[in-house]
C-alpha cells in the first residue's frame, strides 16, 4: 500500500532526478531546427536528457530513429516528449504561422546551409526579452588554408570556400544584434554518421581493398564524436555570458595523418594495420565520375584547436583519441549496417586509381619525399597505358617525363591560380591559359604548357 508519506518521497525523489539532469539546475524551451539526424539527433537527446521542453521543426521527410546508445523505450519517450512542427525553414509566412518566437528561450539551428535558410528564422527573435541565444552549426571549412596550425577561431575566413553560406549566416546574426554563438566542427564522426568519413575506410579494410589516399599520407586532419559535440551544444545553456558572439571551433584534441586514420581503422575493426595496404595518388591526375569523391577528407592539413570551447563550455572530449572514435562508429555503426546489407560496395574511384598504380605505393616507413614521388610517376604511367584525363590529353612524352621529373626535384609548389596560397604540399596548379608547346625545366621551377611547378 502506497502511503500519502511515500507519495511525497517519490515526489521529491523525482523531482531532484528532473533537477540533476540539467547542470544549470533549470529547464528552458528550445527550438530546434533539424533535429532528426546524426549531430541534430545526438543533441535532442542531450538536450531531453537535461530536462529541457524540445521542439522539433523540420520538413517532415526524415523520420526521427533511436541513437545507438538509446533503447526503444527510451526513444519512445524521448519522442512523446517533444513536440512537433513541419514547415519550410525559408518561407516566412509558415514560419510565422507555426512558432511563437516568446515561447522559446533557445534556438539550436542545425542544418542551415545558406543565409536564406538563416535570415527568415532568426528575424523573428530580434527583440525578444526572453530569448538567450541562437547556437548554430558552422563548419571549419570556412577558415582561409593557412600554413600556421591548427586554425583557432580568430583565423582568416575564406568567402570563396564551399561554406561560405555559413560564414555569411554567422556575419547575419551578428548583423541582426541577437544573442547567438556559432560551433565550426571539422570532421564528426559516430553511429548514424550520413557522411561515410569512416565507412570510407571500414568497407576497404573488411573487404580486403587498399585504401587510397591522396597525397602522401601525412595531412592532418581533426576528428571529433558526435556524442562530444552534442555535449557541447548544450552547455552553451546557462553560459550566455561566456558564450554571446562567440564561435567555437569543435573536434577532440589531437590530430591524425590521413594515413594514421586507416591504421585506427584498422584496429577498430580487429585487422592488423600492417597488412593494410595504402595507395598514395595525386587527386589531379585522375578524372573521376560526375558527383563521385574520391576521398572524402579534404587532400590538406585541416585540424582545430579547441581550447576556447574547453574552456568557456566546461567542456572536455570523452572520446579523445582517433581509435576511441573509429571503434565507437565501427562496432555501433558499420558493423550493424554491414549486417543489414546497407554498405554500397563502390569502389570504381578506387578502381580509376589503382588502373594507374603501376609503381608500388610507399610504405608508412617511407620518407615524404618518396611517397610524393610514387604518385605522378603511377600517373604518368597510366597516362601511357590507359585513358588521359582532359587536362593530360595534351602532354607529351616530354611532358610526361616532366611531370616526374618536377616531383621528384621539388617539395614546395606555388598556387598560380591567384590565390596566392602556399603549402607544403606536391599539387599542380593550372592556370586559365591555354596550353603552350614551350617547356622549361630548372631545379626551382617547372613548367609546361599551361601547368606550373615551384
Amino acid at each position: 500500500m502506497i502511503t500519502p508519506s511515500t507519495k511525497k518521497q517519490c515526489t521529491l525523489l523525482l523531482l531532484l532526478s528532473c533537477l540533476c539532469l540539467d547542470k544549470s539546475y533549470a529547464a528552458y524551451n528550445v527550438l530546434l531546427i533539424g533535429g532528426t539526424r546524426f549531430s541534430g539527433a545526438a543533441v535532442w537527446k542531450e538536450l531531453y536528457e537535461r530536462g529541457h521542453t524540445v521542439t522539433v521543426y523540420n520538413r517532415g521527410k526524415t523520420e526521427p530513429r533511436p541513437l545507438s546508445n538509446e533503447s526503444r523505450g527510451e526513444f519512445y519517450k524521448r519522442m512523446a516528449s517533444a513536440k512537433f512542427l513541419e514547415g519550410d525553414r525559408t518561407s516566412p509566412s509558415q514560419l510565422r504561422a507555426l512558432i511563437d518566437p516568446s515561447k522559446y528561450e533557445y534556438v539550436y539551428d542545425m542544418n542551415a546551409r545558406k543565409v536564406e535558410d538563416v535570415a527568415p528564422l532568426a528575424e523573428m527573435f530580434v527583440g525578444k526579452e526572453q530569448f538567450k541565444q541562437y547556437v548554430f552549426m558552422s563548419s571549419a571549412g570556412v577558415y582561409m588554408a593557412s600554413e600556421e596550425m591548427p586554425h583557432v577561431e580568430t583565423d582568416p575566413t575564406d568567402p570563396q570556400s564551399r561554406h561560405a553560406g555559413k560564414l555569411e549566416s554567422e556575419q547575419k546574426l551578428r548583423s541582426l544584434g541577437i544573442p547567438f554563438c556559432s560551433f565550426r566542427p571539422t570532421y564528426i564522426c559516430g553511429p548514424q554518421n550520413y557522411n561515410p568519413v569512416e565507412r570510407y575506410f571500414f568497407e576497404r579494410i573488411t573487404a580486403g581493398r587498399p585504401v587510397c589516399i591522396p597525397g602522401h599520407g601525412q595531412h592532418l586532419t581533426g576528428l571529433g564524436h558526435v556524442y562530444d559535440l552534442s555535449v557541447a551544444f548544450c552547455n552553451v545553456i546557462g553560459r550566455e555570458q561566456f558564450t554571446t558572439g562567440q564561435v567555437y571551433n569543435i573536434q577532440n584534441t589531437q590530430a591524425i595523418t590521413f594515413d594514421g586514420v586507416a591504421k585506427a581503422a584498422a584496429k577498430a575493426a580487429g585487422v592488423d594495420p600492417s597488412n593494410v595496404k595504402i595507395v598514395h595518388y595525386n587527386p589531379d591526375f585522375y578524372a573521376f565520375p560526375k558527383g563521385k569523391k574520391a576521398f572524402p577528407m579534404r587532400p590538406q592539413h585541416f585540424f582545430t584547436g579547441i581550447t576556447k570551447a574547453m574552456k568557456d563550455l566546461d567542456w572536455n572530449p570523452v572520446y579523445d583519441s582517433a581509435l576511441a572514435i573509429l571503434e565507437d562508429s565501427y562496432q555501433n555503426d558499420f558493423v550493424p549496417l554491414k549486417e543489414s546489407g546497407g554498405l554500397k560496395g563502390d569502389f570504381e574511384c578506387d578502381d580509376i586509381i589503382l588502373s594507374g598504380a603501376t609503381s608500388p605505393p610507399p610504405s608508412s616507413s617511407e620518407s615524404m619525399d618518396n611517397a610524393a614521388t610514387s604518385a605522378p610517376e603511377a600517373a604518368a604511367a597510366a597516362a601511357e597505358t590507359g585513358p588521359k584525363p582532359e587536362w593530360m590529353q595534351s602532354f607529351d612524352d616530354e611532358g610526361r617525363r616532366l611531370v616526374k621529373d618536377a616531383y621528384k626535384e621539388t617539395k614546395w609548389m606555388t598556387d598560380t591560380t591567384g590565390t596566392g596560397r602556399k603549402m607544403k604540399d606536391v599539387r599542380i596548379s593550372r592556370k586559365n591559359a591555354p596550353a603552350a608547346p614551350a617547356a622549361a625545366v630548372d631545379k626551382k621551377s617547372v613548367s609546361y604548357g599551361d601547368f606550373t611547378w615551384s
